[in-house]
């Protein structure tokens, strides 16, 4: 993935709609919120097998939506100058402290 490609398109995508001027950590934190939510609906009251389908209506639409998710996650990490990858890498640390593979290997509950 090239991160910064991907950055750099969606500076140019706002700043061509001067969309800056709404992009707080607020007001993105809840676009992102509203855009997982969009996710869920997709496969809201859907049987277990019905997801497990190649169906590109869903596919496309799930797809969106995660776009749609990242766009706002890359504007948050860029709005509150938080380098994604590092901490990214940093997280995954503490969960391998906190979730120790000898006792949580295989189980689904905390």
């Amino acid at each position: 993935m090239n991160y910064e490609k991907i950055n750099n398109e969606i500076k140019k995508f706002v700043e061509e709609r001067d969309w800056d001027q709404f992009h707080s950590p607020k007001n993105l934190s809840m676009a992102l919120s509203v855009e997982a939510s969009e996710l869920v609906e997709i496969y809201q009251w859907q049987k277990e097998d019905d997801y497990k389908t190649d169906d590109v209506k869903i596919k496309d639409a799930v797809k969106d939506e995660l776009v749609d998710i990242f766009f706002y996650l890359m504007r948050m990490c860029h709005k509150t100058n938080i380098d994604l990858e590092k901490s990214f890498y940093e997280k995954m640390e503490k969960n391998r402290k906190k979730y120790p593979i000898e006792k949580y290997k295989g189980k689904s509950k905390i």
